[in-house]
Parts: C-alpha cells; structure tokens; sequence
C-alpha cells in the first residue's frame, strides 16, 4: 500500500506471542527459547507481559492454577476488559476458561458426561453424514472453491449448532461476530460491542431453553442443572462452546490441508491409509499450533519460570507454537513429520484447562480430513502458495480463504 507521500507502509505486526512464518513461529521466539527461556514483552493492548516459551515451562505454568490464574481479581483492568467488577463477572459467569477450581471443576463437571469419548462416538454417523453432504456440494458446484468457506468452517459450526441446539439458520450471524471478535487488530469499543451482541443472543436461547429443554446440551443443562446455574452461567458456558466448538478445528482443517499439500508423500499417506490419520492428526496439531496462548495467566504471588523472577499481579503468557516446536520436546520438531504422532503436545492445552471438546475436535479431523483427500484425490492448490492469506491478529491462526481445485 502506498501512501500520499509515496512511501509504502507495512501492516503492522502482531504481538510477538502470535507473530508466525507461514506455517511456523516466528525465529525471535526460538531466539528467547534458546537464551532465557522467558522474556518482558508486550500484547497487542500494548501491557508488558512475561512470555514463556519452553515446551516444560510452558506445562508447569499450565498445570499450576494456584500461581498463575486464569481468574481476574477484583480491581483487575486490563484494555479490553469490563469497567466495573460487576460487569466483569456477568462476563466471566460460566466460562471455564476464566475461572479456576473450584468453581472451574464445579461448572466443568455438569460437561464432562457430554464430551466423553463414548458419547462423541455416537455423533460420528451424523458427523460422517455432514461431511458427505458438503463434499457432494463442492464436487456439484467444480472447481475452483474456496475450501475454508465450503467445507472448513460450515462442517465443525453445523456440529457445534446441533449439539448445543442452536439453530443452523443463525449461524451467518454468529460466524460473523465471532471472527471479528477474535480479530484482535479492531478497536476495543467494537470487539466489546461485538462480545455484547453475542451475549444477547445467548440469552435468547437460554430463555427458550429454559422454557422447552430439548435434547441437546444447552436443554441438557436446563434439565438436570436449571437450578444450579443462573441465565448468565449458562449464556458463558453455550457462548464459550458455541465460539470454540467451530474456531479452532475449521481452523485446523483449513491449515491442516494446505500442510498436507505441501508434504505430497504425507498428504499420500493420509488419503491412502487409514492407520496414518490419527497420529496425522496429533502431529498436525503440534506443529500447526493454532491457539497462539491461549487465555493469559495472572501470577498470585511472586514466582519464578526458567531462572526469571515474575512478580504477583503480572501477566503471563505461554507460546504453545514454540512449546511445541522444541527440540527438548521431539526430535527435529521444525519437520512435520506425521508417523511420529507427537504424544505430549501442548494444542489442546494441559492442566484444569485442557480442552473439553478436544475428542470432539479430533473426531471432526479424523473423519474430514481423508474423506475430503479420497473424495478428489488430486486435490491441489488454485492460487500460488505466496498469495495465501493467513489471519495474523487472530487469536486463533486460521487460513482467510484457501482457493484449491481437483
């Protein structure tokens, strides 16, 4: 872009804890991994942070909820976050990833019988079943298409929409707000009022809930919890699983193909054998490292990461592309190599807050990702790999669009 003067202006950077090379962290991160392990940096409100980067750091500082907090204090006011302690907790009221036990372990238990493994299995013939139909859509329509907005995003937002029972016919409206509230390079008036709409909206479907359960997760609730969960618990739960249960893995399947592209031999063995799509899909997972950071910790006391001293009342970041991508943690972590299976990774979190749908998301891949190869097995890029545009100011990683024939 050229301005009146006609010098050309860059986009700005992101924060360094989301900066990446395509497909990889950026080399400043495996810089601060290699020296101090951890460094004063800042976030893209501009507030020092303290960033960890080592794949065993980064773990204990997950796996510690007493010293470093995902709860804000009271008086606690970072930009972009609610003015009035009141308003702050309404925001934080049922969303797992803003709380600590017990009440985090509280509201997680009144989930956990919907995300076991035995009750995701179920799913998988209407999973299959979604699949299919937007396969045949792409194969109907030809090529060229744009695989993140036919099959990327719409596959995980109509799983999610008929799990928690909200309707398909919303989901324009959601997958709108929910992308620009996640882009964290809009102003903080609009991303707020984005969150508030988003809120209301919940809050219509807890109302109809409350008054008709059906039988999904959001009725689920209402029947046999009504009573222990308030409007605003319930609108944080179904608002947290309905932005993450669609985000995260049409991300992954988005970035997970256009890798799989560029590995020929890997994408062969995917399609071809069905004994290399799980660990395809853990080694995906490590080395795509979609969630930059995940929610920042609060320290509770002074600490110490890696030798470095952290005050209480700081910020703390973890890096889980660089946690996943050290050498102290496997063995030429830089090669997607997908026979490796990467057990231990850090994608879906670790702790407390390890991600609840994670058997969710890894059914979805798991199913998609070889039904789309074997479908249009000369699946191939459309556009230059240079002009594929990455969503930098995420706060998940994601492909814009991802234009591919066959």
């Amino acid at each position: 872009m050229t301005g009146t003067t006609g010098t050309s202006t860059a986009p700005p950077l992101p924060p360094l804890h989301m900066q990446r090379n395509g497909f990889d962290p950026t080399a400043e991160l495996r810089e601060i991994r290699e020296s101090t392990g951890v460094r004063v940096t800042k976030n893209v409100f501009g507030m020092d942070i303290y960033l960890v980067t080592r794949h065993d750091d980064v773990k204990a500082v997950l796996a510690d909820h007493e010293r470093f907090s995902n709860t804000r204090p009271p008086g606690f006011v970072g930009a972009g976050a609610p003015v009035s302690d009141a308003e702050q907790a309404r925001a934080q009221a049922g969303n797992l990833l803003a709380n600590d036990p017990p009440e985090h372990q509280r509201l997680r238990r009144m989930l956990t019988p919907e995300f076991t493994l035995r009750r995701i299995n179920r799913l998988q013939p209407r999973i299959v079943a979604i699949v299919e139909e937007h396969l045949d859509a792409m194969e109907k329509a030809g090529p060229p298409t744009d695989l993140v907005a036919a099959f990327a995003l719409p596959i995980p937002s109509l799983v999610i929409c008929e799990l928690l029972g909200v309707p398909y016919a919303d989901r324009g409206d959601f997958q709108r707000r929910s992308a620009r509230q996640l882009d964290l390079s809009l102003p903080i008036p609009e991303r707020l009022e984005l969150a508030r709409q988003g809120r209301d909206y919940m809050y219509s479907l807890v109302s109809a809930a409350r008054h008709t359960p059906n039988d999904d997760i959001l009725g689920m609730l209402v029947r046999e919890h009504g009573d222990e969960l308030t409007d605003d618990e319930l609108v944080g739960i179904a608002g947290l699983l309905l932005l993450a249960g669609h985000e995260t893995t049409s991300n992954m399947l988005g970035l997970g193909v256009l890798a799989l592209l560029r590995h020929p031999t890997q994408l062969a063995a995917v399609r071809d054998d069905p004994a290399a799509t799980a660990p395809a899909i853990e080694e995906l997972l490590r080395w795509l490292s979609i969630v930059h950071s995940g929610i920042p910790r609060i320290t509770t006391t002074d600490v110490e990461v890696a030798g470095v001293p952290i005050p209480k009342g700081q910020l703390v970041f973890v890096s889980l592309p660089s946690a996943n991508r050290d050498p102290g943690f496997v063995d030429a972590p830089e090669t997607l190599d997908i026979a490796r299976g990467a057990p231990g990774h850090l994608a879906f979190g670790h702790g407390v807050h390890h991600c609840l749908g994670a058997p969710l998301a890894r059914m979805e891949m798991r199913i998609a990702l070889p039904a789309l190869l074997r479908r249009f097995p000369n699946l191939a890029l459309a556009e230059p790999f240079e002009d594929v545009q990455f969503r930098s100011f995420h706060f998940i990683y994601g492909l814009r669009s991802l234009l591919v024939g066959w």
